[in-house]
């Protein structure tokens, strides 16, 4: 589910008090209808200038006015009203996470995985949101991105640090083997020949040859 129209007065300066940030009269009421008190005013402020940056998810809101100082009952009824408006949903908001990394700062899809449990969005949720994420993709413009910063001079140094790069944004070794190759091809003029190191006697492949464990680490 998609937030609601109503989302866009949440970035909207003109829509929050100009003293203290939060909505004005009109909209509270919108959010509280029939709710009166100034404790349960004050906390659904607090909620809408926490979501006025970017979307949340409800285990994000709930610490927050917690941290706060807010009592459980009242967040509670805070969060129904959020929820009530679209204001507040876990899959709009894995959704956009997932959009957001994808955009500009892509990563594995099981770092995201990782990122959207941290932030409290079921497991359901989650496998159906980043179930379009194609890791090779991902991983590829990760590293084209990246591999302007790097020497082009010394193939296996910019293999190093170009796998690094990719293993810390969550891609495994045959991911970020593949696209380490494939970017030092496109974006190389003229390609050396790519040297692989001398396989260590008592490891053996699959044809009876030697090799070794494979490491990022020079």
């Amino acid at each position: 589910m998609p937030y609601a129209q109503p989302y866009v007065f949440l970035k909207d300066r003109a829509m929050r008090k100009s003293s203290r940030g939060g909505p004005g009269k009109r909209e509270r009421a919108a959010l509280e209808p029939g709710e009166s008190g100034e404790a349960l005013e004050n906390c659904l402020d607090a909620a809408i200038r926490f979501l006025g940056y970017r979307p949340r998810s409800e285990q994000e809101v709930r610490q927050r006015l917690l941290r706060r100082g807010f009592e459980g009952e009242m967040i509670n009824t805070t969060i129904a009203r959020l929820k009530e408006r679209n204001l507040l949903d876990d899959r709009s908001f894995a959704e956009f996470w997932k959009e957001d990394r994808d955009a500009f700062n892509p990563r594995s899809r099981w770092l995201i995985k990782q990122e959207l449990r941290q932030k409290g969005v079921t497991g359901d949720v989650i496998e159906q949101v980043i179930g379009a994420l194609d890791d090779e993709d991902s991983a590829y413009r990760a590293a084209s991105d990246r591999a302007r910063s790097l020497s082009r001079s010394d193939y296996e140094t910019f293999r190093r640090r170009l796998g690094e790069y990719l293993k810390r944004r969550g891609f495994g070794y045959t991911v970020a083997n593949r696209v380490v190759e494939q970017v030092w091809r496109d974006t190389t003029p003229s390609e050396p020949t790519l040297e692989r190191s001398t396989p260590d006697a008592g490891m053996t492949t699959k044809g009876g040859e030697s090799c070794k464990n494979y490491s990022w680490e020079a």
